[in-house]
Parts: structure tokens; sequence; C-alpha cells
């Protein structure tokens, strides 16, 4: 570990010069680029210093312990920061093994999240309706942007699917544990008799790619235009201005029409048609490699059934890592940064289980 830190430490030194040196700064991308790896290998660094700090400290006062010139009273103080800097260097061991992990290249991506009600009637509408306030408003909490791509609402907040961007640094190193089935127990308004309902919500939360990522052939896709529809069609209007996308080759559907400019529905169509394009290809490449490495924090599939969300009793509970929170009310409010906190954590270990393996 020490010989990679020695390494990294050099190469940030090297970075550090070429992001001043003139004539790199000239060259735009290749400055930009250079200054995106020295912000990530700067906590790195930074950690790793403290750490040799500490490391210097420890053997200073280790010698003081040993010497005889010294009164008693400031060897005994001495052994006191032996103590007190033994634990602080274990604490920054654990810190730099969790830095030096292998970062998921997507981690930095904006994100397209898709819900879409389950089984449960008009139940698992409302339910979905919520899922969508709670992470917009989580979105809002991180100061993150939020952008509605498409939307099927059945009736007042009952929503059979909901296709939005959020755009933010990290978004998709916090948010793409949330993918799977979330379970929702409580008593409908309609329910008379106080019955406890369950229904579910899909919840898919994808990384944005970059155009040149993803190549799609003009031939492949065949487009479709049509107007508006009631009871969900965002923007409603009297011109054929909503697009459908369909990709020949997977059957992959596309439906865009909240916009009320045709070009701006297929632009926005275009956008989640790459990003399913490319799930796609990392999902197969996933199954190519499940046998090896699976995803450390529940199976990745999205149809497994990740968290319960119980009103009745005020919880939310995360099956994967075995975290139950009470606070449901703040939660479904935007408040979920224990529960994604919990996950990360959960991740890691698992990671550096595997790493000592």
């Amino acid at each position: 570990m020490l010989d990679k830190l020695e390494f990294l430490e050099e190469k940030y030194i090297d970075l550090s010069e070429k992001i001043s040196d003139p004539e790199v700064i000239a060259n735009s991308s290749e400055w930009q680029k250079f200054v995106k790896e020295h912000a990530q290998l700067e906590p790195i660094v930074l950690k790793y210093k403290e750490y040799k700090d500490a490391k210097t400290q420890l053997e200073e006062s280790k010698e003081m312990i040993y010497d005889k010139s010294l009164d008693e009273d400031f060897r005994e103080m001495a052994k006191e920061e032996v103590k007190e800097l033994t634990a602080q260097i274990e604490e920054f061991e654990a810190e730099l093994k969790i830095l030096l992990l292998p970062k998921d290249p997507n981690d930095e991506r904006d994100v397209i999240v898709e819900i879409r009600a389950g089984v449960g009637g008009d139940e698992a509408g409302l339910f979905a309706g919520d899922l969508f306030r709670m992470y917009t408003r989580y979105a809002e909490r991180q100061r993150w942007k939020t952008e509605l791509i498409s939307m099927n609402e059945q009736s007042m907040g009952v929503l059979k699917e909901v296709v939005f961007a959020i755009k933010g640094y990290g978004a998709y190193s916090k948010l793409k544990y949330e993918s799977g089935v979330h379970r929702v127990q409580r008593v409908p308004d309609t329910e008379s008799s106080g019955r406890i309902h369950t229904s579910s919500a899909t919840v898919a939360v994808l990384p944005e790619v970059d155009d040149i990522e993803v190549e799609i052939n003009p031939n492949d896709i065949k487009i479709d235009v049509f107007r508006s529809s009631g009871n969900g069609g965002q923007c409603v209007n009297t011109t054929d201005s909503a697009v459908r996308l369909t990709h020949i080759p997977t059957g992959i559907v596309i439906s865009c029409q909240d916009e009320k400019s045709q070009l701006k529905n297929r632009d926005k169509a275009m956008k989640v048609l790459k990003v399913k394009l490319y799930d796609k290809y990392q999902q197969e490449q996933h199954d190519e490699i499940a046998s090896a490495r699976k995803s450390q924090v529940g199976s990745g599939d999205r149809s497994e059934r990740i968290r319960t969300y119980n009103f009745p009793q005020g919880r939310v509970t995360d099956h994967r890592i075995g975290l139950t929170l009470y606070k449901l009310d703040s939660f479904i409010d935007g408040d979920l940064t224990d529960m994604i906190d919990g996950l990360i954590t959960s991740d890691q270990a698992e990671k550096l289980k595997n790493l000592d393996k």
C-alpha cells in the first residue's frame, strides 16, 4: 500500500506542475483532463501526508520516552502521545485503504431515474409518485438539478411511470444503490376497515453517457410522432409534438411528450435511448463476469426487493444491509443521507474484505 501511495504522491506533484504550465493551459482539453485527475488524487495525497506526519510524531514521542535527560512528567506525556498517535495512525490506514479502493468509472456521472408502478393498482401509482417526490427532494438537499423527461400520470398523484434526470457531481455514486423493487405497506385512504395494503414500485438508476460512448445507427431507429394524450401527456396540445423512438435491434421503445417542441422531445428521447443501450451493454458485461464478481450490495438485479416502507410503524428497512430507520416521514421527504451512507459503508466493507482474500 505504501509503494502505491508514494507513486500517487509523485504523480500528484507532477500533475500540480502540469496544470500550472502555460503550454498545458493553452490546450484546454488536456488541461481539463489533468485538473480532473489532480482533483481525484488530492484526497488520497492529503490523507497520506497526515499519515506520514503522524508517523514522524510517533517516532519523536517514542524517543522522548527513553530520553533520560527529560523529567518523568514529560516522559509520561510522551507515553500518552504514543497511545493517541498509534490509534490515529490505525484510523488513517483504514481511511487510506478505502480511498485506494477501485473507483466505479460511472460514479461522477449524472443519472437518469426511471420509476414504474408495480403491483397494487392505484396504491402502487401513488407510491411511485411518493418516490418521485422523495428523489427530487433529495436532489434539492444535495443542490443538484432535476429535469423531467417523461411522465405518465393516470390521475392526480397516481403515476404509471416517470423518467427524469438528476444532474450533479457524484449523483450516480450515491443513487446507484436505489435500483430495485421498493415495497410499501400502508392503509389506503379508501380502506374503511383499516386493513394494511402492500404494493410496490420499481426504480432504475442509470448513469448518463457521453455521445461518443454509444453510437447508434440511424437506420436502426424507427421514429413515430403523435399527439400528446390526456391523463399523463405533459403540456398536452393539438400538434403532433410527442415522439416515440423504437430501437429495432433491441426492441427498446422510448416515448417523450413532455415538451411542446417535437425537436426537444426527440432530443430527450434520444438521450434516454443512449442511456438504456449503455446500461444494456453494461448489464451484459456484468452477466458475463457474474460468477467471478458480483455487485457488492445486493445482487444488482432490478427485480430484487431492496426496501420496505412501513407507514403504520413509521419505519423504512433496507433488506440488503439490514438497516431500519424509524423516521419514515423525513425519509420520504428526501432525508436519505443515513441510508445512503450505510449502503456505501457496507459496499466498502465488502470490497475491503474481498481485497484481503
